[in-house]
């Protein structure tokens, strides 16, 4: 009779369930969150499942490319629909969720999830340290500001090299002043330097990507857009259709209808926050700050004329996710189209 085993993954345990094809519970057990010892575990049941489900999580790629190169047919599962699924359980326990897990593989009620290559997870880790090292970086500089101006010494709007001397300059004479904004003037230099390795770093990915180039040919997306894209989405044929990937990252409404109650609401944010804003940076750009017109842009134009920009900034990021995936696809650069004249 076929089994199946749900594994609700932990970082130094994980809960394994194995249950038949009527849903009776075969076996439980822990078993430490290594492939090894999940590849040792699973093998020593007999027969061996059919299929081995974990949820998706940050620990749960890596374990389930361990057991993929293992022979065994594992699947990650959508987090929402877990989630949804294992709701009605009054007590929550890993033992239940890898139950729970395993009924859901047992009845095919589940959505897989991609779970991206070595190549894509190296990006995302260079754009994702990247990232933290510019929030970091600002959140230094909005502190000095902040210091400073309860002692009535206000910066102003200079540039990222005259911050440093705008700020010495402001707190000369002040010992205590001069001590505290030192330090935090040294982790500031420090910040930089590392923030613009990485940086550096990722502009040499771009260059060396052929796709990536092609799609910065679209008005509004840079190489961080590009990147970030390219890393999200890792394998275009995963979707039979570009209109899906608007969806994909959360870009489309959400709906409740139930008799006669329809409500059409915000964007559902399903999906991957960086590329969101991303897209969505790239969509301020391009309706606010690219002089050449466009179809793309006049088509922008034109929805926020009727909706109000900040709607037509969020249409206009999902349509460049439609525009990306279709260059990728087609090996093509963006096509400007016949200028349009601005009303």
């Amino acid at each position: 009779m076929e089994q199946y085993a749900g594994i609700d993954v932990s970082l130094e345990l994980s809960s394994v369930c194995v249950v038949d094809a009527k849903g009776r519970v075969v076996r439980e057990a822990k078993v430490a969150s290594e492939p090894g010892a999940l590849v040792t575990f699973l093998r020593s049941l007999c027969p061996v499942p059919v299929r081995v489900g974990l949820e998706a999580g940050p620990l749960s790629q890596w374990l389930h490319a361990g057991l993929v190169a293992a022979g065994f047919d594992a699947v990650l599962l959508e987090t929402r629909h877990v989630k949804a699924a294992l709701s009605a359980m009054v007590v929550k326990t890993d033992r239940k969720d890898a139950r729970g897990i395993a009924q859901l593989l047992r009845m095919g009620w589940y959505r897989p999830v991609h779970r991206k290559s070595p190549g894509a997870q190296e990006l995302r880790a260079l754009l994702v340290g990247r990232k933290l090292l510019q929030a970091k970086l600002r959140d230094v500089e909005f502190s000095i500001r902040g210091l400073l101006r309860g002692f009535g010494l206000k910066v102003g709007e200079v540039s990222k090299g005259r911050f440093e001397r705008r700020v010495r300059e402001l707190v000369a004479g002040h010992e205590m002043l001069e001590a505290v904004t030192g330090s935090m003037l040294t982790a500031r230099a420090g910040l930089q330097t590392e923030f613009m390795a990485l940086h550096r770093r990722v502009l040499a990915a771009v260059r060396a990507d052929a796709i990536c180039r092609r799609l910065m040919t679209v008005p509004g997306v840079g190489a961080v857009v590009a990147l970030t894209f390219t890393a999200t989405i890792d394998d275009p044929g995963r979707f039979a259709r570009s209109r899906a990937v608007g969806a994909h990252v959360g870009l489309t409404p959400k709906r409740y209808q139930s008799g006669e109650t329809d409500i059409v609401g915000g964007v559902s944010k399903a999906g991957d926050a960086m590329v969101r804003t991303a897209l969505y940076e790239a969509a301020n750009v391009l309706l606010s700050r690219t002089t050449r017109f466009s179809a793309l842009k006049h088509w922008a134009a034109e929805v926020a004329r009727r909706r109000g920009v900040k709607r037509a900034k969020v249409a206009l990021a999902r349509k460049l996710a439609t525009v990306l995936h279709r260059i990728w696809v087609d090996g093509s650069e963006f096509r400007w189209g016949k200028e349009a004249v601005a009303a």
